[in-house]
């Protein structure tokens, strides 16, 4: 079978997996090591039909991890495959339940180890992916890792690094990994990871080879490749801006010399929409417009007017103007760059004796984004359709949810229903939120940043911990055990112990030996009331108090874990 890596948008589900027909499969096992480590076993594919595109007879699982992945992350990455030769549908089939019955997790840094005493003994890389089945690609990033240091391999191999941070790492400097690790070991400092990591070694701004207008050759600065063999970047992104403006600059002056009637250089970031635009050749006045976006892509439309413009030019409003060959733009390119800069400049120090006018714009690139800001709600994804209906029905969700229909209407949103943060917006949608916030007084203004924070929360993570502890938080004010909790309840060493929380120990021990069901039953008539028991009206179990706590010593209780780490941060004198 020939191995590739083939893009997700490429891939369907064949008919002939055995679980093809079935609602999206349950993926929370998997999700954590895909997450992590990315899908490390190829797919089982064969070509459907269409040019490029490829059926899944087995992988199903790994197929729709991945598109969750890319769904949280804006993007995702091509998938290993095994492509097989058209043949029978008996094969597939056959290959489909072998694949099922038997996984395979493999650990990258102990192959990185036998692989680079493979290649010390003389094998090729394409050798290597020969004798273990897999992609020379897949061979290629795993020998990557050899120039990582090795406390950072290490901490890959226990799973304490993601899969997108070791990447990033591959293209780091010796000192740049030892600066970072030093930053791992200060816990004071804040060691960036995945995104965020890139953006560092970067210094802020990490951008590809692929979207320079200029010769690679003419660039005079130090170009970093990736180590996976995917890419290669500018380690210098204002020297990069230098010589991308001045190719834009002399693209600008070509399209004019070729007797364009106009050349309009959108703002940086500044989408060009076509829907406000009608095409138009250039002997009938037509401009090109030139978008650049912050990553430094750059695309020409040519033969464009605004609509306006358009019907204008069909009337023969403009037949004298556009008879003569406009002026050229006031600015150049660099004037323009120049003239930005300085303005930035000027601006941003200027702001920093406003806070009130700061704090406003921060909520405003919160609310609405940008090319330099991304904000992300908490999803709220729930495992299944049992805890989806819990939550939709849960006191504090109604509160939540009255309290962003208010923030709504302070700033001005029509969509009643809608959310506040994580927009996908642009300068222009960024200065209307933020004109909006100017109008505000403080306590809105606050109300408004409260919200948006309490919606992009992590759920699961460390700062709920820290801050339901700090605020005091009351779960007996918002939660009260439910049918979904009791159905999700199914360990009966725990639901003892809360017998005996809830009827005493005497009951508990007179039920000790009873089925989980039975003592979940016995529970619930003690907090309703009912069957000649004595009704209990406050009881929480340990896991939903702040703090959190747990029934047992066998561990695995990620929230109790996370307070111990993060309680001595708080500890009051």
């Amino acid at each position: 079978m020939q191995l590739a890596h083939i893009r997700l948008d490429r891939l369907n589900i064949s008919a002939l997996n055995m679980r093809h027909g079935k609602r999206a499969p349950d993926i929370s096992d998997i999700l954590p090591s895909v997450r992590a480590r990315g899908v490390l076993v190829p797919l089982l594919v064969r070509p459907n039909g269409q040019p490029e595109t490829f059926e899944i007879v087995a992988g199903r699982r790994r197929y729709f991890a991945a598109k969750s992945l890319a769904d949280e992350r804006g993007e995702g990455d091509p998938l290993p495959c095994a492509i097989m030769e058209d043949g029978d549908d008996a094969d597939a089939l056959e290959a489909s339940l072998i694949e099922n019955l038997a996984r395979l997790h493999p650990d990258e840094v102990s192959q990185w180890e036998t692989f680079s005493r493979l290649v010390r003994q003389g094998r090729t890389v394409p050798d290597i992916a020969a004798t273990f089945g897999i992609t020379d690609l897949k061979v290629k990033r795993i020998l990557a890792l050899g120039d990582l240091l090795p406390k950072i391999r290490e901490a890959y191999r226990r799973e304490e690094i993601d899969a997108e941070t070791v990447r990033h790492l591959t293209m780091a400097s010796k000192a740049q990994q030892k600066d970072w690790l030093a930053l791992c070991a200060d816990p004071d400092q804040y060691a960036p990871r995945g995104f965020q990591l890139k953006q560092w070694l970067f210094g802020g701004q990490s951008i590809s080879t692929k979207v320079a207008l200029f010769a690679i050759d003419e660039y005079p600065g130090l170009i970093t490749s990736d180590l996976f063999g995917e890419d290669s970047y500018f380690a210098d992104a204002d020297l990069f801006w230098q010589k991308q403006n001045e190719a834009i600059a002399a693209r600008c002056d070509t399209y004019l010399n070729d007797g364009w009637s106009e050349v309009v250089l959108l703002e940086p970031g500044q989408y060009f929409y076509p829907w406000d635009h009608e095409k138009t050749p250039k002997k009938k006045g037509g401009k090109v417009f030139i978008a650049v976006t912050y990553r430094g892509e750059v695309e020409c439309h040519e033969g464009w007017l605004s609509r306006k413009q358009a019907r204008r030019a069909r009337e023969g409003g403009e037949q004298e103007e556009t008879a003569a060959k406009p002026p050229r733009p006031e600015l150049t390119g660099p004037m323009q760059n120049y003239v930005d800069l300085h303005r930035h400049a000027a601006v941003r120090a200027a702001m920093l004796d406003h806070p009130a006018v700061a704090l406003r714009l921060v909520v405003a690139h919160a609310i609405t984004g940008s090319g330099l800001w991304q904000v992300r709600r908490e999803p709220q994804r729930a495992v299944n359709e049992t805890v989806t209906a819990s939550l939709a029905g849960c006191k504090a969700e109604a509160a939540f949810g009255k309290k962003r229909r208010e923030v709504l209407a302070l700033v001005g949103s029509p969509d009643e229903d809608g959310v506040v943060a994580g927009s996908n917006g642009d300068a222009f949608a960024i200065a209307g939120v933020f004109a909006r916030l100017l109008a505000l007084c403080d306590d809105d203004v606050m109300r408004v940043l409260t919200l948006v924070m309490a919606e992009t929360l992590a759920a699961g993570s460390a700062v709920i911990e820290a801050l339901g502890n700090h605020l005091n938080v009351d779960m007996g004010t918002w939660w009260e055990p439910d049918d979904a909790f009791f159905d999700l309840l199914r360990d009966k060493e725990i639901a003892n112990s809360m017998l005996t929380e809830v009827g005493g120990k005497l009951v508990a021990d007179g039920n000790v030996a009873e089925k989980v069901k039975t003592q979940k039953n016995i529970i619930r008539d003690f907090l309703a009331g009912e069957n000649g028991r004595l009704r209990v009206e406050t009881w929480l179990p340990r896991w939903m108090k702040f703090p959190a706590e747990s029934y047992t010593s066998r561990g695995g209780f990620r929230t109790a874990d996370q307070w111990t780490q993060v309680q001595p941060l708080f500890a009051r004198e």
